[in-house]
């Protein structure tokens, strides 16, 4: 990002993709469908005077010159609502007046714009840059927020939010998403009443184990996927999160987005930039589901790594082994994972460690050396012999931890987060490593470059994080420790550069103990994550589901287990099909039926994974409204298109009604047809091989539940133009 100087003159750039200065009075940050004008009033603040759906007769633009909502709001004038941002300056003034400097516009590549809205305090040496960056095929604004300052002193910042957004609706419906481990995700829909509801995270590394940093806002009334406007924003932070969103006595709603404020108090020294994390969020007249299709369509080519690319199917040996394993065991299991037909096969915890060995969750936590016992020939020779099956190997890390019974923990005590004069306090047995000192995140660096050093043939690392930060003490940071949660955050990021820039095609999945981690601001740096620790299918319906609305199928990691004790494994595997599919499952205990499902499967999924991770989702029944869920994914040409239907735990007798698809060329017929069939299960399907116009299948649609039902079954259905 660039910094502004204070002498830059405004660029107006006039086109259909761009935002623009207009005879410096208004700005417009705007995509193919999307608006945001800011007005600059004859005070000089900015204010909001628009956003919604983009108007078609540009010269309309000017009569939005509402000055009724500051768009950046400041703390300690006379704003008496929540500010955006809030300083104390070096004389304990605790105030902050933000006008209007210049416009500066660019392209950002074919697909995006950025508008920097310069801002200066006229009595105080306090710059404010607002960052929009708009992407305009995909209907996705990128928002964020750049602070510095001239002052002798350091400016105290006690809130410095993202972004803030404004609304005038009648009634405002908020989803948001919470749970716990093994139970993430969960989906919650109120309407919002006069005061402040707050989203929020303390947590610190797994920052969204309890409450996700994302939300849906529907305006006026209730949103369903395919009619409503509706707002969907997330918050690109790997730490302590806060949304917050405060309706007044006059029914304006204003929405702050930012790294949480609690605890987290910044001291900016003169001369220095504080760049806030990006706030990505989409507007849709047509419901949740379009809004989910922007995300989806602007992370693959821009949230995530390579994720345009081909993902790979894997073996994992952990709910098979668990800590206990050696080096002919997992050479072994590479025979399983051929015989799947898998691409990788992947050695979780337990591999490292000698003083204290890797025995169970108690010890070794920071020896990142191979354990001598159990891999006397160390995972060079593992490499090898995966390639030797004619896979790849990939490995787990989990770099930022430490056990109390390490070496790391006896030779650098002063490299852990931790009270002085207090308890100890541990999760899983470990406490967390300070990555706001430079010594440590070289080491955290080295784990993964010297695995990758030493092995170069390594495909895959997944990347785990088993705990949040509690009693959090650094004594690096000494007399700040009220930036501790953000300078760890910002260290993680520098780590993660480190990586990608020397192995920037590296598969990796960002693994937080289930769904800890799953926002934009480490997805940058992974290829995928972990959704959740629960792999029951019934749990994971529910649990992809909630994550469908803001990641694209190809980042949910998605694997067939043991985990549920009722579920055939066709319904396993058509669930964990529609993200990126996996195994973490005793292959020799399967029967020969079993393991012959599962290899076929495996061709299928090879054959449709390109329609499941770069095609557009339509979320045609939620599981939350019926005891099944439906969906399909349709590629870009609307040639092809795969549907799933999942039966829950549904009553005796359940009747349901045909389901209408979305997605398809009404002019164009499909063939639907049934696949990943078990051998002698008959199918309650009954379309299977006939034809269809897709008009005929978004008007009528398909009866997918001929026959009795039975709980936890499920249909893979291919839909292909003929």
């Amino acid at each position: 990002m660039m910094i502004l100087k204070k002498s830059a003159v405004a660029i107006l750039l006039f086109c259909s993709v761009s935002a623009y200065a207009q005879n410096d009075k208004q700005i417009i940050v705007q995509t193919r469908h999307v608006s945001l004008v800011l007005t600059i009033g004859k005070s000089g603040r900015v204010y909001q005077s628009y956003f919604g759906k983009r108007l078609l007769n540009t010269a309309d633009y000017a009569q939005l010159n509402s000055t009724k909502h500051e768009a950046y709001i400041t703390g300690g004038m006379e704003d008496q609502f929540e500010p955006a941002i809030k300083v104390t300056h070096a004389d304990g003034n605790p105030s902050l007046e933000l006008k209007y400097i210049n416009t500066i516009s660019s392209h950002s590549g074919d697909d995006a714009t950025e508008t920097v809205i310069n801002l200066k305090d006229p009595k105080y040496p306090v710059e404010v840059a607002l960052h929009y960056q708009a992407f305009d095929k995909e209907d996705v604004i990128k928002a964020w927020t750049e602070i510095k300052h001239d002052e002798k002193t350091p400016l105290l910042l006690t809130n410095y939010a993202s972004a803030m957004l404004h609304f005038d609706a009648k009634k405002y419906w908020l989803t948001h998403y919470h749970g716990d481990w093994a139970w993430e995700m969960k989906m919650q829909e109120d309407e919002l009443t006069t005061g402040n509801k707050i989203i929020d995270s303390k947590l610190g590394t797994r920052a969204d184990m309890y409450e996700a940093p994302l939300f849906m806002l529907a305006l006026n009334k209730q949103a369903d996927e395919t009619n409503g406007e509706v707002v969907a924003g997330s918050l690109a932070w790997t730490g302590n999160f806060q949304f917050q969103f405060e309706m007044d006595e006059h029914n304006s709603l204003r929405v702050i987005s930012g790294i949480n404020p609690v605890a987290s108090e910044y001291h900016l020294d003169a001369g220095k930039t504080f760049t806030t994390p990006a706030f990505i969020f989409t507007y849709s007249n047509q419901g949740k589901g379009q809004a989910s299709r922007n995300l989806h369509k602007w992370a693959r080519e821009y949230g995530i790594t390579d994720g345009t690319k081909p993902r790979m199917t894997l073996l994992n040996n952990w709910e098979n082994t668990g800590f206990k394993f050696d080096e002919n065991e997992l050479v072994a299991l590479f025979d399983d994972a051929t015989k799947l037909g898998v691409d990788l096969f992947l050695l979780d915890d337990g591999w490292f460690a000698n003083k204290y060995p890797r025995d169970n969750d108690k010890a070794g936590l920071g020896d990142w050396e191979e354990n001598k016992a159990k891999l006397p020939h160390k995972v060079e020779y593992l490499v090898k012999q995966a390639e030797t099956k004619g896979i790849k190997f990939g490995i787990w890390l989990e770099p930022e931890m430490v056990n109390p019974k390490s070496e790391l923990y006896e030779k650098h005590p002063d490299w852990i987060l931790k009270l002085p004069n207090r308890d100890e306090n541990y999760q899983r047995n470990q406490l967390v490593l300070d990555l706001t000192n430079p010594k440590v995140q070289d080491y955290v660096y080295s784990i993964v470059d010297n695995m990758m050093t030493n092995n170069p043939g390594i495909a895959y690392i997944k990347w785990d994080c088993n705990r949040t930060m509690s009693n959090t003490y650094s004594p690096y940071l000494k007399d700040k420790q009220s930036q501790v949660y953000v300078d760890y955050t910002l260290g993680l990021y520098h780590v993660l550069d480190k990586v990608r820039a020397k192995y920037p095609h590296l598969l990796m999945m960002l693994c937080s103990g289930g769904g800890g981690r799953t926002e934009y601001g480490a997805l940058k740096y992974f290829t995928e994550f972990w959704p959740s620790d629960n792999t029951d299918p019934l749990e994971r319906v529910f649990i992809q589901w909630g994550y469908s609305n803001f990641f694209p199928s190809i980042t949910i990691s998605a694997h067939v287990t043991q985990w549920s004790k009722t579920a055939s494994i066709k319904y396993r595997t058509d669930v964990a099909m529609m993200g990126r599919l996996g195994y973490d499952i005793n292959v020799k205990k399967m029967s020969d039926a079993e393991v012959q499902f599962s290899k076929q499967a495996i061709k299928n999924y090879n054959r449709l994974n390109n329609v499941i991770w770069y095609g557009d989702l339509y979320r045609l029944i939620s599981p939350y409204d019926e005891d099944r869920a439906v969906l399909m994914y349709v590629n870009d040409t609307k040639s092809k298109a795969v549907l799933f239907n999942y039966f829950l735990n549904v009553r005796y007798k359940a009747q349901f009604n045909t389901v209408k698809l979305q997605g398809l060329d009404p002019q164009k017929n499909y063939k639907v047809e049934e696949t990943n069939m078990m051998d002698g299960i008959k199918s309650n399907f009954n379309d299977s091989g006939k034809v269809y116009s897709g008009d005929y299948l978004m008007t009528v649609g398909l009866n997918l539940s001929a026959g009795k039902i039975l709980p936890q079954t499920s249909n893979v259905i291919e839909i292909t133009q003929q």
